[in-house]
């Protein structure tokens, strides 16, 4: 197996809006190690993008298309022109920020959670310079959802537990999948980020709502279904929120070109 290695210089970052190609000089990571993933090894950490303290990122077999959504904190729905390869191939990454960063001081209580926005600007670096990705940003108004209140009481308790990975999905764990939706330590915000990829649009927080929840909203017996958006439009209702069609900012990606990355020599 090839094993691709670098030190990063210089290179660019997030473009300024309006559509413009990247140009501007950002942070880098000080390493950084890209390598073809092998999806039948095993290993402990599973499919994702993972942060540890000092500002160090692994990302475990995934895919080019995954580490842009991470890179550009965007959905699969707002990225466009990616080659098949950028699903089907998988890459593992390992890189660390200087000392001089930020990054380096960072010390998050999970490695599930997402990259900082500084992390997120190394990583897009990382893409352009070892990837050569080239692409143009845009921001437009586009349908969207608003997480909103009703006038039903809201069945949401204060989170328990403060260190809990704020996290959502099905009753039993894991992706909405039709029984229901659980919530442990989460905002509103970071749930209406989480409903967005299952509703293929931006969901934007208008619940007004500023702490983090716990809450949970079971199906029983031969009520669950199969129909994810429906599981998502009852169960945020039980909660006394709703989702509401509306026009809103959406960003979106472009994908102009980009390359499998290249052996150092």
């Amino acid at each position: 197996m090839r094993i691709f290695t670098l030190v990063f210089i210089a290179t660019a970052a997030l473009p300024p809006a309006g559509g413009f190609a990247q140009e501007a000089v950002g942070p880098t990571f000080e390493v950084a190690t890209v390598k073809p993933a092998d999806l039948m090894a095993q290993d402990r950490l599973g499919i994702g993008l993972f942060t540890y303290p000092g500002g160090r990122i692994v990302a475990n077999k995934c895919p080019l298309d995954y580490l842009i959504e991470q890179a550009f904190d965007l959905h699969r729905f707002q990225i466009s022109g990616a080659p098949g390869w950028a699903h089907a191939e998988r890459f593992n990454i390992e890189a660390k920020p200087p000392a001089s960063s930020k990054s380096s001081q960072s010390s998050p209580n999970s490695p599930k959670l997402p990259p900082n926005a500084e992390q997120r600007q190394m990583l897009q670096a990382l893409l352009v310079d070892r990837f050569h990705l080239k692409y143009a940003m845009e921001s437009k108004e586009g349908p969207v959802y608003f997480l909103a209140k009703t006038n039903r009481e809201l069945k949401l308790m204060e989170t328990k537990d403060k260190n809990d990975y704020p996290w959502a999905g099905s009753v039993a764990g894991g992706a909405i999948s039709g029984d229901g939706l659980r919530g442990t330590n989460i905002t509103m915000t970071q749930l209406a980020e989480r409903l967005s990829p299952y509703m293929g649009r931006p969901v934007i927080d208008q619940t007004g709502l500023t702490g983090a929840y716990d809450f949970k909203f079971e199906y029983h017996g031969d009520e669950a279904t199969n129909d994810l958006l429906s599981t998502i439009l009852t169960s945020v209702q039980a909660l006394g929120l709703k989702l509401e069609t509306a026009k809103g900012p959406v960003k979106t990606l472009m994908i102009e070109s980009v390359e499998r990355p290249a052996a150092d020599n």
